[in-house]
């Protein structure tokens, strides 16, 4: 499970970098930095939430900054991940865009 967790990791970061094509104000070690940020992100929200809230999150990353983008079933699952966030080595600062669906209240 760790090395299949590390693989995935680690082409999610390289898709992120061919993805991201060449951003002309950031350096390629910047970039790098960025990718592997939201990638450590992405990993974390994998291991903990439901898979269908995953599914319907957006993390970016730029120069340290984390926007979380998407809908979430609850105010709870809201702070849970903004504090995932917070705490990925590298994050200067996480702006949250998650809204919080109608579905279920915590």
């Amino acid at each position: 499970m760790k090395i299949s967790t590390t693989f995935a990791a680690a082409a999610l970061a390289a898709g992120l970098i061919i993805g991201s094509g060449c951003r002309t104000n950031q350096t390629p070690e910047a970039q790098l930095e960025d990718a592997r940020i939201t990638s450590s992100i992405k990993t974390k929200l994998a291991s903990d939430v439901r898979l269908a809230t995953l599914t319907n999150i957006d993390v970016t990353t730029t120069n340290g900054v984390v926007t979380l983008a998407g809908v979430v079933s609850s105010e709870t699952e809201k702070g849970r991940i903004e504090e995932m966030a917070r705490t990925v080595s590298g994050v200067s600062k996480v702006n949250s865009g998650l809204q919080v669906s109608g579905a279920r209240q915590d």
